[in-house]
């Protein structure tokens, strides 16, 4: 997953994610909060970190290797505005601080978890009024006749089995997998509260939607 979230992610944050939302950049430059839900070794958060030093980055994981890792490269980058806390998101939507962050960010996250719709609740809850939500996942649909000529559509749905579905479904999840795709990714967002959903493609990533999503 690392080795992925390097390829779409680590390798185009400034040049090509960021600049999906006008302004975010120099927002970032000024000070904000920011919080990955789901930051697996906190590679992305550490890099915004290094880059935008009047911010501060927050990062939530399960796995405690994973945030031991985070920690850890923080701390040799000398890194003083980063948090990195383990933490079970399955009841996200009750626990979330109202109102804290002006920034949050899933990376092909939301599909794994356990209870995706009570996270999605719970960065709602925790979104700032004027905030933003910036969601990577699976480019496909939420329904597997409309994935049949999809170039990647044997391999994602390998994956979906093998990994991310077992990863949900381990935790008594709902198991939406890798495949949960465009349709059902609107419905959660739009049951959690969200009202203004935009999704962009990189020309790049042929794998990936990028939602910008608003209050």
């Amino acid at each position: 997953m690392a080795e992925d979230s390097g390829q779409t992610v680590l390798s185009c944050l400034e040049s090509h994610i960021l600049p999906l939302v006008p302004g975010l950049s120099e927002r970032l430059a000024a000070g904000i909060r920011v919080l990955d839900v789901g930051c697996g070794s906190g590679r992305a958060m550490n890099r915004l970190a290094g880059l935008y030093p009047n911010s501060h980055f927050t990062g939530m994981e399960l796995s405690l290797e994973a945030i031991e890792t985070a920690r850890g490269e923080a701390a040799q980058q000398r890194l003083t505005n980063t948090a990195f806390i383990v933490r079970d998101v399955s009841d996200f939507d009750q626990t979330a601080t109202p109102e804290t962050f002006d920034l949050i960010t899933t990376f092909d996250a939301i599909h794994d978890q356990s209870q995706p719709l009570r996270v999605l609740q719970g960065v709602y809850r925790t979104l700032k009024t004027d905030g933003l939500y910036l969601m990577q996942d699976i480019r496909a649909s939420s329904h597997m006749h409309n994935n049949i000529g999809h170039p990647l559509g044997t391999l994602l749905y390998t994956v979906s089995t093998m990994h991310c579905m077992t990863v949900s479904l381990a935790q008594g999840g709902e198991g939406l997998g890798a495949l949960e795709g465009e349709e059902k990714t609107r419905e959660y967002l739009q049951k959690a509260g969200f009202r203004s959903i935009e999704i962009h493609r990189l020309d790049h990533d042929l794998q990936n939607n990028w939602y910008v999503v608003k209050k």
